[in-house]
């Protein structure tokens, strides 16, 4: 049971750390934490001790947990190791058709498809982060899928501290089409290029607004 409570809490956390919606440099308060989530301090701990592993938050001795700050000298370095994965998860996806996964594939791309042009920011973004984490987990290697997960965590930090200068993120939210298609028409080669090109340009246009 306290497994299982940690693993929300942690999900919970970990997404508004990356959203910014516990802002960076922000203390992490315990309490509220525990009354808001209705679980123990003892889940809620774990669960930051998992976060402090992202590199999402930290703790210090007498002082408490707070939200890291987003660095932005850290994305040439994240970029790196992302342009290195990136294409191999999309690939051993591909290789796998999406695997036990796609089904799900398959919605997400309908749902792509379907956008209005209305969405929110926040939406896509959202959006962003599931398709990501899906062609992670299709590639059924749960060490990269776990370092991907966390380096497009934080990319996505650093995407959100620049959001309100990007001119358009519709178009870098569009890419997913041809890649998740790519997918689940086992064209590794292409789903590989693809997730090449979508780290790369989405590197150049947050530095275009740095």
């Amino acid at each position: 049971m306290s497994e299982s409570l940690s693993d929300r809490a942690y999900q919970i956390l970990r997404d508004r750390l990356i959203m910014l919606d516990i802002a960076p440099g922000e203390p992490i308060n315990e309490a509220a934490l525990v009354q808001e989530l209705n679980i123990g301090r003892t889940p809620l701990r774990e669960a930051l001790k998992r976060l402090e592993v992202d590199h999402l938050v930290h703790s210090y001795p007498r002082r408490g947990t707070f939200a890291t700050r987003v660095d932005i000298t850290e994305l040439a370095a994240i970029t790196e190791v992302r342009l290195a994965l990136e294409p191999l998860a999309a690939d051993r996806a591909a290789a796998l058709g999406g695997g036990s996964l796609r089904a799900q594939i398959e919605q997400t791309l309908h749902a792509i498809t379907n956008f209005k042009g209305d969405e929110s920011r926040r939406t896509l973004m959202e959006n962003d982060l599931a398709v990501h984490r899906l062609i992670y987990q299709a590639a059924a290697n749960h060490h990269m899928e776990e370092t991907l997960i966390r380096l497009d965590n934080l990319a996505t930090r650093i995407w959100c501290l620049t959001l309100d200068r990007l001119p358009s993120i519709e178009e870098h939210i569009a890419e997913h089409q041809a890649l998740l298609q790519a997918v689940l028409d086992q064209d590794s080669s292409t789903a590989s290029e693809l997730a090449r090109e979508h780290i790369a340009s989405f590197e150049s246009s947050v530095r275009a607004v740095l």
